[in-house]
């Protein structure tokens, strides 16, 4: 008796750690299932994957479609995409974390529209790769720094790649640029990466960033944000190092203090190059 209240005791000091708000279970052992799952689309743009070809841009990667259980593990630790896409054995759905009017049906879970028996359907793709994230992945760490795929080398064509960033409930994000070498042009519209504060790429954008300067860094209002790296079919470059840290945050009084950020209602980072808030 006296080992079972002393393991219990254990467990609810770590438990107290976790924390669930909003739908999202911090630091659990959902963590360990979850890492490796990412949300890919055709270089075309949205819906544009049949089942086969879903498969292969997953098995290209080195990895496979995700279950209908690792999606569900990466939405319980705050993986939000709200895009239909394929899953293992022909299933298709995407993860809520929060509802909303326009994604999910005002639901949270997976949105599930079940095993298609029309595979030529053209979703996007839910992919699982536990050892080889260089282009996109869940991040949960308190800090971290991470790369466009094969820096130092130039990155490839016509890639694209989402890194979601979750972490504890009542942290922010501080991200910071260390090198950064995207194909330059003026609308930004061939190579680039945009960030979001938000759980997805259709909320909350920030900025999209192109060329050879390093973005001044930016701190996200909560704790979840993503990022997206696209890169079209010519010309390439030397690619980026960005890392983030968690940061407690901002108490009432001492916001405003900081200059060198852009304050929007209770909003305090700094926008992108072209940016839309």
């Amino acid at each position: 008796m006296i080992i079972l209240i002393y393991l219990f005791l254990l467990l609810w000091e770590e438990a107290q750690g976790w924390g669930f708000k909003d739908g999202i279970f911090h630091n659990s052992i959902w963590l360990e299932r979850a890492a490796g799952v990412y949300h890919r689309e055709s270089r075309s743009g949205k819906y544009k994957l049949t089942y086969a070809e879903a498969k292969a841009v997953c098995e290209f990667e080195g990895g496979r479609l995700a279950t209908y259980k690792q999606l569900e593990a990466a939405r319980k630790i705050g993986f939000h995409v709200c895009a239909a896409g394929w899953m293992a054995k022909g299933r298709v759905g995407y993860p809520i974390v929060k509802p909303g009017p326009n994604c999910g049906f005002g639901k949270t879970g997976i949105i599930d529209y079940g095993v298609r028996l029309n595979r030529s359907e053209r979703w996007d793709a839910y992919c699982y790769n536990p050892h080889a994230k260089e282009c996109g992945g869940v991040f949960t760490d308190s800090k971290r720094i991470f790369k466009s795929p094969g820096f130092p080398n130039e990155y490839e064509d016509n890639q694209i790649c989402y890194w979601h960033i979750r972490l504890k409930y009542g942290q922010h994000i501080h991200l910071s640029f260390l090198d950064f070498d995207l194909e330059d042009d003026p609308g930004c519209l061939a190579d680039y990466v945009e960030i979001y504060d938000s759980y997805d790429d259709v909320h909350g954008f920030v900025g999209r960033y192109c060329g050879d300067q390093l973005p001044d860094d930016i701190i996200s209002t909560g704790n979840v944000m993503t990022l997206k790296f696209l890169s079209d079919a010519s010309v390439t470059a030397g690619g980026f190092q960005i890392k983030y840290v968690a940061v407690d945050p901002v108490s009432k009084s001492s916001q405003g203090k900081n200059t060198s950020t852009t304050s929007t209602g209770n909003k305090n980072f700094l926008a992108g190059r072209f940016s839309h808030l």
